[in-house]
């Protein structure tokens, strides 16, 4: 059985991924926070006592559900705000940042151009991987950056394991040629 300390240190191993991961999939900044933040009560409250082996397979799970859900709400969500948006007023657009960024890391480099161009080349993948499908995006960043085998991406994405290898693989090729376009050698 897990301890509060231990799920303490888990879900701050994994915020930052989940967090990227949920950004990429809603393409929103600030729902992706809410997201994340759904995930982790909700593992913390119904699986928080669960071995400390369960947590990544768990946490994936709650994290791909908790996406999936907040597309279902935001679709009955436009219909309304669609409807109504003739009595809203415009809001002025705040500046869209990544918070977690704005975190003083120990690696970063100190010389401007360098951090520049780091920026620049993060920018650059994070647009390729928001070019690919969903469920592509979804296999790649679990199986890639989460860095779950085939199984254990197949059971978070309630798919087969040669589903996730083909969505793996598209996902590949698809942003080598994406990559390529801009210039990155692969």
């Amino acid at each position: 059985m897990a301890t509060p300390e231990q799920l303490s240190d888990f879900l701050a191993q994994v915020e930052r991924r989940a967090y990227k991961h949920a950004v990429y999939a809603l393409r929103d900044d600030q729902a992706a926070l809410d997201v994340v933040q759904d995930a982790m009560m909700r593992l913390a409250e119904k699986y928080g006592t669960r071995p400390v082996e369960e947590f990544p397979m768990l946490f994936q799970r709650i994290l791909q559900n908790a996406i999936r859900d907040h597309f279902r709400r935001q679709k009955v969500r436009n219909l309304w705000t669609t409807l109504l948006s003739a009595f809203a007023g415009d809001k002025e657009g705040e500046e869209e940042r990544d918070p977690l960024e704005t975190l003083a890391g120990t690696d970063i480099e100190s010389d401007p151009a360098v951090q520049l161009e780091r920026v620049q080349r993060l920018a650059i993948i994070e647009r390729a991987l928001q070019q690919l499908p969903p469920r592509q995006r979804e296999a790649f960043l679990l199986r890639y950056w989460e860095d779950l085998d085939v199984a254990q991406t197949a059971a978070v994405m309630g798919c087969s394991e040669g589903s996730v290898k083909t969505h793996c693989s598209r996902a590949v090729h698809t942003l080598a040629v994406l990559l390529r376009r801009e210039g990155f050698e692969l």
